[in-house]
């Protein structure tokens, strides 16, 4: 039972030392000589050592290059076939490796406004993630900005106290080859008086009155 209950924790510490590292065994690419490694995961983690002693050979052409080719195996075989092949680093295995990025210190683009999200291509995925997961604030009011739907707007109003004045506003649009004057007109004869304009609530009749508003809207 003793010897059972030892094997038994040896596996499990086993599992969790996978789970918590990156395990590298036998690599020998190039100068490595059947190297075996365990790098933490979730670690800052530096490889150091003299020129020619295996730092890339273990970093670049054995650990992100088998990153790289899980990655692409676990692609469709219709994107594979857009894709160069990718040989096994010559290693015995290598567990708990996720997908790898691989930056190296070299110029690739002249481009001044390059960083490494952009050249790493993972930009335009966080620009995503902070707009769907993240909250947004306005830099004017400091207030939430969001999505309002009819639910958000009637408890607003169920909100306000009797004898508060509500307007209820809609995006003015010019359709089609129309101009302000003739959608303006239209808007009359739909039953809308009153239009919003910089902040002001104004009479659509004086607003058409007045050439230099009506000219105020186009350019606002």
């Amino acid at each position: 039972m003793l010897k059972e209950k030892k094997s038994a924790e040896k596996i499990i510490a086993t599992t969790t030392s996978f789970n918590n590292n990156i395990v590298i065994k036998g690599a020998r690419l190039h100068n490595l000589k059947n190297v075996s490694v365990s790098i933490p995961r979730n670690k800052l983690v530096v490889v150091t050592g003299v020129s020619g002693s295996g730092k890339s050979s273990l970093t670049i052409d054995t650990l992100f290059a088998e990153g790289q080719r899980r990655y692409a195996e676990s692609l469709s075989a219709y994107a594979r076939q857009f894709m160069q092949r990718m040989n096994k680093p010559d290693v015995d295995y290598i567990k708990g490796l996720c997908p790898a990025i691989a930056i190296e210190q070299k110029v690739i683009t002249r481009t001044p406004r390059s960083t490494v999200g952009s050249m790493t291509e993972i930009y335009d995925y966080l620009r995503l993630l902070y707009a769907r997961v993240g909250t947004t604030y306005s830099p004017v009011s400091g207030k939430i900005v969001k999505k309002d739907d009819i639910a958000d707007v009637v408890t607003a109003i169920q909100q306000c106290k009797a004898g508060d004045k509500i307007v209820i506003l809609s995006v003015f649009k010019i359709l089609g080859k129309r101009n302000v004057k003739e959608e303006l007109d239209i808007l009359l004869q739909k039953g809308f008086s009153r239009i919003w304009v910089n902040g002001e609530v104004k009479q659509i009749d004086d607003v058409l009155n007045e050439s230099a508003q009506v000219q105020e809207i186009k350019n606002s």
